[in-house]
């Protein structure tokens, strides 16, 4: 029976990111065929078989492909901005004297809670176009600017309508322990019992996962604990936002849940790095925080090389510690400013970003039976991709086969 798809490409340089010895998973001269939106066929153009059948057929000549991109640490809905907080930074304030004074994660609370449903959707809609033009195709997106039911729900709304508006699939994270809100200021405790008892039951259906920040200007150990518990008895994977600004092995307590991801890391140590690796958690490096917050401390990557531990690289987005709408950026930062590889930079926008979601079945490398998300690029190899600064080389854009 011949093999019929939608759309066969050939003659590329397929980078399918397949873990093994060939780097990249390359494929020379390489095809992909997709029907019903997912992979159906990739090898080499001269062994594709001689009774396939296609309804459309592209030529790459000798064009790069790579998996759909993955953003999958984002801070995409929120309102207002932090420049004036970034001229502060540079006048010798800190990001932790900024959050004390005011300032930081509460400032964006404030805009976020005063903008309607529609006003989140557009304002995020700029950034996100902005990532899918070079070549992201998958995105999470973190609540965390809400910080009472009815604001954190929006922002998770607001979060999957962007897949609605645009041809993306949006991974929706509530993080509603991302800070202690003005009204809570004396009761934080009082604050986390209202997330694990009324927030996280209400998100059920509206987030993928749950996150948190912690941290001595977030939360502890301790309340964290108590989240990630609601969390797991709501069904719910969690992930965590750990050691960004000091040790307080919140990255162990991630792996200890069994969770998806523990994010930063800057101040992880061997322990961390030997709980995660047993756990499977995968550590999203944002170098985009690091550089625009002028950190000192880089994560440990030999470490997380040594045990094993899965490295992604996302952009961050947020307005506070990284505004960054640039995937391509933050993998030249990740090699730059962490020396990860270009090849540990790409997987780590592709396969270790799709894993750091729970969409690794899914998503992440170029495999038969996965969603058909591709990026073409107009460069050699793909070593190009993490090496250039301010390019964006993308020709074109797959999502689902299309």
């Amino acid at each position: 029976m011949a093999l019929r798809v939608d759309r066969l490409w050939t003659d590329g340089h397929i980078a399918t990111m397949q873990p093994g010895a060939v780097p990249y998973g390359e494929i020379a001269g390489g095809a992909v065929a997709a029907a019903d939106g997912r992979i159906a066929w990739v090898g080499a153009t001269a062994d594709l078989p001689g009774d396939i059948e296609a309804r459309e057929r592209i030529a790459l000549d000798g064009r790069l492909v790579t998996p759909g991109l993955v953003d999958c640490h984002t801070h995409l809905v929120y309102a207002g901005d932090r420049a004036g907080e970034f001229e502060m930074r540079l006048e010798g304030a800190s990001y932790a004297e900024i959050a004390q004074a005011g300032g930081g994660i509460v400032a964006t609370v404030a805009a976020t809670r005063a903008a309607d449903e529609d006003a989140l959707v557009a304002g995020a809609l700029r950034r996100l176009d902005a990532l899918i033009a070079e070549g992201v195709t998958t995105v999470e997106v973190k609540s965390g600017y809400g910080l009472t039911p009815d604001d954190e729900l929006r922002m998770l709304r607001a979060a999957r309508r962007l897949g609605d508006e645009r041809e993306v699939t949006v991974s929706t994270t509530l993080l509603a322990a991302h800070a202690v809100p003005s009204e809570y200021r004396d009761d934080p405790d009082g604050y986390v019992d209202l997330v694990c008892g009324e927030i996280i039951p209400a998100a059920v259906g509206l987030a993928d996962a749950v996150d948190g920040f912690c941290e001595g200007i977030g939360f502890s150990v301790v309340q964290m604990r108590r989240v990630f518990e609601a969390a797991r008895a709501h069904g719910l994977p969690v992930k965590l936002h750990a050691e960004q600004l000091s040790g307080l092995h919140g990255a162990s307590l991630a792996a200890e849940f069994g969770a998806l991801s523990a994010d930063h890391l800057e101040y992880a140590d061997e322990s961390d790095a030997e709980a995660m690796a047993r756990a499977g958690t995968v550590a999203v490096l944002l170098p985009g925080a690091f550089y625009f917050l002028g950190e000192t401390q880089a994560p440990p990557v030999d470490l997380f090389r040594a045990h094993g531990v899965p490295l992604a690289v996302a952009t961050d987005c947020n307005p506070g510690s990284s505004p960054l709408t640039s995937l391509l950026l933050a993998m030249n930062m990740a090699a730059t400013l962490f020396r990860l590889t270009p090849q540990e930079a790409l997987a780590g926008a592709t396969r270790e970003a799709a894993r750091a979601l729970g969409m690794s079945d899914e998503i992440g490398t170029i495999d038969v039976g996965k969603s058909c998300d591709l990026a073409v690029w107009d460069v050699a190899r793909p070593a190009e991709l993490t090496y250039r600064i301010g390019f964006n080389p993308l020709h074109a854009r797959v999502r689902r086969g299309r």
